[in-house]
């Protein structure tokens, strides 16, 4: 598909969550309006609520940004920001991201800022470039897609988070504590590229997202900007190598240990062993869980995301990067 062509004055459909990150998210709407007023934008808000979730929202402004040749733009966390690129995706719109989450690694990856005023300017500003986007089973995932103990953590963590508050204490508290209670080993068939392999592991990650690998130091996500995923698969251990792990994390080491293995591709199968009773598995994609069975299919999507960024990005351009592996 391509590149979406904008008028300097298209208008902007903004999929909107306004409880998403800290207490700055209850001022985004009217920074927003401000920003857009100024520079002459007509500005279509779609809230978030109870009555209208982030799911619907999201395809309402899809509807409405192809209609009108407008721009399909989310404020939010990495959930609502997944939402909104899985209705994006293969619209032909251009999507601009304003996050608004705790930790906001799809914006960051792509050099948008954090502070709202900033990543507006971008939306304003700059122009669509394409972006690498993963699937598992056909669901989108912009940073990451997880089975096992990484997924319950997660689990684990929007519940503590949802008793104690946001913040990175929270998170990393609530990560020990998952640990502690470990996650029973499964048996699975792994295939990629020439590659079929049988594993027992307790947790399964794919990443998207450059920045993650960079920052617990696994250099496979470097395959990241050359048009791959890239996986780490933890093997089964005892309390004090996951916690050992957990600190390598911290400290940009998670290579170092030998307590995992790392790959990367264009498209894994996985699917239970022979005799195994694993048919049915919680995936969770950018944070939000869900149920999936088996065989899964992780995979780099066949469209690709038209982001509005800045023009120097660490991550080249996703077009670019298909031509030159192709």
């Amino acid at each position: 598909m391509p590149t979406p062509v904008l008028a300097p004055d298209a208008p902007i459909f903004l999929v909107l969550n306004a409880k998403s990150g800290k207490g700055e998210a209850m001022n985004a709407r009217e920074v927003i309006e401000r920003g857009c007023t100024a520079a002459g934008r007509m500005l279509h808000t779609f809230p978030i609520d109870k009555r209208h979730p982030p799911k619907q929202q999201a395809r309402a402004a899809v509807a409405a940004a192809r209609a009108a040749g407008g721009i399909v733009a989310v404020a939010g966390g990495d959930g609502t920001i997944n939402a909104t690129a899985q209705a994006v995706l293969g619209s032909g719109c251009a999507f601009g991201v304003l996050p608004q989450g705790t930790f906001n690694y799809f914006g960051r990856n792509h050099g948008i800022p954090t502070e709202i005023e900033g990543a507006l300017e971008v939306l304003l500003t700059q122009a669509p470039q394409a972006v690498q986007v993963g699937q598992v089973n056909e669901r989108v995932f912009l940073v990451n897609a997880s089975m096992g103990l990484y997924a319950t953590l997660l689990e684990d963590r929007e519940t503590y988070k949802s008793q104690y508050g946001r913040n990175r204490l929270v998170a990393l508290a609530a990560a020990l504590l998952t640990l502690v209670r470990g996650h029973r080993p499964w048996t699975l068939r792994l295939s990629w590229k020439d590659e079929v392999q049988e594993l027992r592991t307790t947790s399964l990650f794919v990443g998207n997202n450059a920045l993650q690998f960079e920052q617990v130091g696994v250099a496979e996500g470097e395959a990241l900007t050359q048009g791959a995923l890239a996986a780490v698969v933890m093997k089964p251990q005892g309390l004090l190598a996951r916690v050992g792990l957990l600190l390598r994390g911290a400290l940009r080491r998670l290579d170092d240990a030998k307590t995992i293995d790392t790959l990367s591709f264009r498209a894994l199968d996985v699917e239970p062993a022979r005799g195994s009773r694993h048919r049915r598995v919680k995936v969770a994609t950018d944070g939000e869980l869900a149920w999936m069975e088996m065989p899964l299919r992780f995979q780099v999507a066949p469209e690709l995301l038209w982001l509005i960024r800045p023009a120097a990005s660490r991550v080249p351009d996703a077009a670019a990067a298909r031509d030159t592996t192709a």
